[in-house]
């Protein structure tokens, strides 16, 4: 395999861990794709039979409550859209996903990913740690969200995450932080020479 079909592999340095066997296998599963702004990979209610990983753009999680869009999470560049996979009995999904910029997105069939996993143990290892690891980091998030104000939650993401404040459109933010857009709006005036 050559440096250049390497690249090619999502979170490749993770993957330059696998055997040659096991990277020329990932290769050949051939899975990027393009989708517009706008589009809908996962619908609430619907079963979900893809796995994503996000190559370039920005997809939202989020889910309708009595009639009000909530975001609960974007994924972008090198992170796994978290679907959980773990059960053989497939249930409807409690979200949606949307693209919210044009995405490359690394897109595989659920059964081809546990089809991997019976013929490469290794690579089926490697995938549980990264998606304990992912699991660990979605705890801290909600513990830390339920203990602090709006503010503090604004303030640690741009902290943690401020490309998305460039990225996500206010009122996705808003949602996501837990507050109406012009709570949003108060606290950036407020904290905009501060931070």
């Amino acid at each position: 395999m050559e440096k250049k079909d390497l690249d090619k592999i999502p979170s490749k340095e993770i993957y330059k861990t696998l055997s040659k066997e096991e990277q020329e296998a990932v290769l050949a599963l051939d899975s990027m794709k393009e989708f517009k702004k706008g589009t809908l990979l996962l619908k609430e209610g619907s079963y979900h039979t893809q796995s994503f990983f996000v190559v370039r753009g920005c997809v939202r999680q989020f889910q309708l409550k009595n009639g009000v869009d909530i975001t609960s999470e974007f994924y972008t560049e090198d992170q796994s859209v978290f679907l959980d996979d773990s059960d053989d009995k497939p249930t409807p999904s409690k979200f949606s996903l949307e693209c919210i910029e044009d995405c490359t997105l690394s897109v595989v069939s659920i059964d081809v990913v546990k089809d991997m996993y019976k013929r490469f143990p290794r690579f089926e290892k490697m995938c549980r740690v990264q998606t304990v690891e992912e699991l660990a980091v979605f705890q801290d998030k909600f513990s830390r969200y339920i203990s602090s104000s709006p503010e503090e939650r604004y303030v640690h993401l741009v902290n943690t995450r401020p490309d998305l404040l460039d990225r996500v459109p206010q009122y996705h933010l808003a949602s996501y932080l837990g507050m109406k857009p012009e709570s949003l709006s108060r606290i950036r005036k407020r904290l905009s020479s501060k931070l």
